[in-house]
């Protein structure tokens, strides 16, 4: 009953505002505000809309939620009202898993990375979320993201995501230059001479204090993303799978594996590298490295130079810093795994978002967050605040902690890349990270895709995290000296034999069809 009177009562009210409106003679021009339509034009009558109410469940990458400082700003672009649930990365898979469990996701979903949206497929399949491909068309924007990215993004051939762009191949070499300048080391062309820097960085006192107290590599406990997987495709190992008598196969069944977990037993066994590094944080190898400590930081993003930049010249004024990617493996050849082109996607769940409308109101607003002005807001910040724009490009503030707390949390939540949503390129200073920004493009040319990442495979989605562990763990424990060759294979025939082997199964079926 009192939905009822509250309908009726919104009527009567709507219609005195069309009234009002026409009797003031219906001129005025549009708020400069109001939101555009799924066109990309100024809807009719926005200006009396009211504001779009959308709920966005998302990862915090920082020590602390932002305030509403951006929020504000994109509020007024877009014609919303945004209720923002920030819940911290480390714990952010079990907020997602119990909020899914008791069907109060809101109604834009963010996950955290490729492996929740592996885990979250079987409820994907269930028809728990929105497919949104057949109304990309409608929206100017959105239809511009890469079909390449959207493919690798589908399930079974449906597309119920959108997805935030992050470059192919951004990962490489960060070393100190003034170590490598002081012992006359080039950067490293091939695996070899990686290992020599190592050597060196460790024995040489590279620091100058005659105390052997420098290490060669800092690495975390991380295979994809810490150092491992990105020397693995230097020595030429598969980007997850690879073709092998006729049929795809996991990386770690390639000899290339086996001489990767060699190289890192014997800069271990040498002491040219932090000796606990599988129980080694990303924040605990970047405080080792930014104390001067330590002299390679492989894998991650080279884009990272400027963070480890700004940490390490607080301790070491005179220190300077390059990137570096292009290592040669044993047989001579460069190669670089390559991500399929995003790191995250914002799933709509049908629980929340209600009915077709409500998708494709929801889904405007974040055509017109691939905007350049919003996209801007959501990635720099606000300009003359948080940056500034030389030459075309955004150069951030000085103020790097102000940053840090208004705009970092709303930065990883931009959809798409600057080649779709028009958002400023850096302007960068720093000649390690122009470097780095000229490696990317490199890295690309020699780059190794995933050959599964378009693909599904049933037991993979339900097995596949828990089956990995037992690679990740013998993986380790070879490169500690507790387990041999023999050991290692015999793990891999666990994997096989609890569930591996279909997986291998079905991916063979997806990847022949």
């Amino acid at each position: 009953m009192k939905k009822k009177s509250f309908s009726i009562m919104l009527a009567i009210l709507l219609t005195l505002s069309v009234v009002l409106t026409a009797c003031s003679g219906g001129n005025e021009k549009a708020a400069p505000n109001a939101a555009p339509n799924a066109g990309g034009d100024t809807a009719k009558g926005a200006e009396s809309e009211a504001p779009m109410e959308i709920k966005i469940m998302l990862p915090l990458n920082t020590s602390e939620t932002p305030p509403d400082t951006i929020k504000k700003e994109l509020e007024k672009l877009t014609n919303t009202k945004l209720t923002y649930q920030f819940f911290p990365a480390d714990t952010y898979e079990e907020k997602l898993n119990s909020s899914f469990a008791t069907s109060s996701l809101p109604q834009v979903t963010y996950l955290k990375n490729q492996t929740t949206f592996i885990q979250m497929k079987d409820a994907i399949k269930d028809g728990q979320f929105w497919e949104i491909g057949p109304y990309l068309s409608e929206f100017p924007n959105l239809s511009k993201l890469k079909p390449e990215i959207l493919n690798n993004t589908k399930v079974e051939g449906k597309l119920y995501s959108l997805y935030i762009g992050r470059p192919l191949a951004r990962q490489g070499i960060i070393y100190r230059k003034d170590w490598a300048d002081k012992l006359n080391l080039a950067a490293p062309a091939n695996v070899d001479e990686l290992f020599e820097m190592a050597k060196a960085f460790t024995e040489q006192d590279p620091d100058g204090n005659n105390v052997k107290d420098t290490i060669g590599v800092v690495d975390r406990n991380e295979l994809t993303y810490g150092a491992f997987k990105t020397v693995s495709s230097w020595f030429g190992t598969p980007n997850g799978w690879g073709e092998k008598d006729g049929q795809l196969q996991p990386e770690f069944t390639f000899p290339q594996y086996i001489d990767t977990m060699d190289f890192f037993k014997k800069l271990r066994d040498g002491g040219y590298m932090n000796q606990d590094f599988a129980a080694t944080s990303k924040t605990d190898a970047v405080k080792m490295f930014t104390s001067g400590k330590a002299g390679l930081y492989i894998g991650g993003s080279m884009q990272d130079i400027d963070s480890l930049n700004k940490d390490l010249i607080k301790n070491v004024p005179e220190a300077v810093l390059d990137t570096h990617s292009m290592v040669a493996g044993p047989d001579g050849n460069f190669a670089q795994w390559m991500i399929p082109g995003y790191n995250n996607v914002v799933l709509f769940p049908k629980g929340a978002v209600k009915d077709e409308a409500e998708l494709k109101k929801i889904l405007a607003f974040f055509d017109k967050m691939m905007t350049p002005e919003v996209s801007n807001l959501m990635f720099w910040g606000i300009e003359g605040v948080h940056y500034t724009v030389e030459d075309g490009k955004a150069k951030p503030t000085d103020d790097k902690e102000l940053i840090e707390r208004e705009v970092k949390g709303y930065k990883d939540s931009v959809i798409g890349e600057s080649e779709t949503n028009g958002m400023y390129q850096p302007y960068n200073v720093l000649p390690g990270r122009i470097h780095a920004e000229e490696l990317l493009l490199e890295n690309v040319k020699v780059g190794v895709p995933d050959p599964t990442a378009p693909l599904d495979s049933a037991t993979y989605t339900e097995k596949g995290v828990e089956l990995q562990q037992i690679i990740t763990d013998a993986t380790y424990k070879y490169m500690y000296g507790q387990i041999d060759k023999a050991g290692f294979e015999k793990e891999v025939e666990n994997w096989k034999k609890r569930g591996g082997d279909k997986i291998i199964e079905e991916y063979n079926a997806a990847y022949k069809k």
